[in-house]
């Protein structure tokens, strides 16, 4: 494909109103995703959320589901180099030939969607359809999916997360979510869907309160970061860490994870859970050498990521 189609591309995306310019409703990505058959509800999601540690999370969740050989779609943000990075696909970033062909399908509906609302869909929007698309064309066997902004009303919320992660959450972007954590945490608590499954990373006790009455209305099952799963052990490593998780279901013990930082290893601790409740709900154990295999070949560009070493 030549570069000047997905330049063209990203042109026409960044005339839309900029994903950091927020204007909140779902009725526009619903209506675009009716014309479409609903794709986002061809496969499970996992979706995570929260403040600090989404994209990382789900890398780290995938990595664990495409170890259990399953087909896997992933959608984060935002990205480094090229917009194909967000959507990924078995590991990989889309095709720049998907990518355009599937653009070029879902755009009469964006057009049709545009003339219905005062509000055109937005860059985020777009991008949410297309990766939904993408998923369902592949066909993937599970989606991850982060947040993009806040929970209750992000464009991925259309999606019935089977697993919702709630990473550490903080005050962010309070011209949207609000200025206090309560706030906050009731925008990034709709995530948690009626009968899923509900993993809670590290919280401030107003953050956690806001959550678990969301879990008590949803009638979600909950699994807390430092209760029902955590970081059992951590030593530095070379290239890593090496740490100890426990899990939904018991101990997992020698996994080298080739990223720096404490904080690393608690999204690793909640990346496990989460696929715990996502293949066996919580009650079935993954298998240790496929985990420390995940964890082993795990990458976070941008995030305390070492690009040189003196001799």
């Amino acid at each position: 494909m030549n570069d000047d189609v997905l330049r063209g591309i990203e042109a026409e995306l960044l005339a839309r109103r900029p994903e950091a310019l927020v204007e909140p409703s779902l009725e526009r990505i619903r209506d675009v995703l009716d014309l479409l058959g609903n794709p986002q509800h061809a496969y499970p999601v996992l979706h995570i959320g929260g403040t600090n540690g989404k994209t990382s999370t789900a890398r780290m969740a995938d990595a664990l589901l495409r170890e259990l050989n399953l087909r896997t779609g992933r959608y984060t943000s935002p990205h480094l180099q090229s917009v194909t990075e967000r959507i990924v696909i078995d590991g990989e970033p889309i095709a720049p030939q998907r990518f355009a062909a599937t653009y070029a399908e879902i755009k009469p509906y964006l057009d049709l969607v545009d003339s219905k609302h005062d509000v055109r869909l937005g860059y985020f929007e777009v991008l949410t359809a297309l990766a939904y698309a993408a998923f369902a064309d592949t066909p993937v066997e599970a989606a991850v999916v982060e947040v993009g902004m806040g929970g209750a009303w992000d464009a991925t919320n259309v999606a019935d997360g089977r697993v919702a992660v709630v990473t550490p959450i903080a005050l962010d972007h309070v011209e949207y979510l609000g200025d206090t954590i309560e706030e906050i945490a009731t925008e990034k608590a709709g995530i948690i869907k009626p009968g899923g499954y509900a993993i809670l990373g590290p919280q401030t006790a107003s953050a956690a309160q806001v959550l678990l009455a969301r879990v008590a209305e949803t009638g979600a099952t909950v699994a807390r970061q430092g209760l029902e799963f955590g970081v059992r052990s951590r030593e530095m490593a070379v290239g890593g860490q090496l740490i100890g998780l426990q899990g939904l279901t018991g101990p997992y013990d020698e996994i080298f994870l080739p990223l720096h930082g404490e904080y690393q290893a608690h999204n690793a601790a909640a990346a496990l859970a989460a696929v715990e409740a996502f293949v066996g709900g919580g009650r079935e154990p993954l298998d240790a050498d496929l985990v420390r295999a995940a964890f082993a070949r795990v990458t976070s560009p941008g995030r305390l990521e070492a690009l040189r070493r003196g001799p």
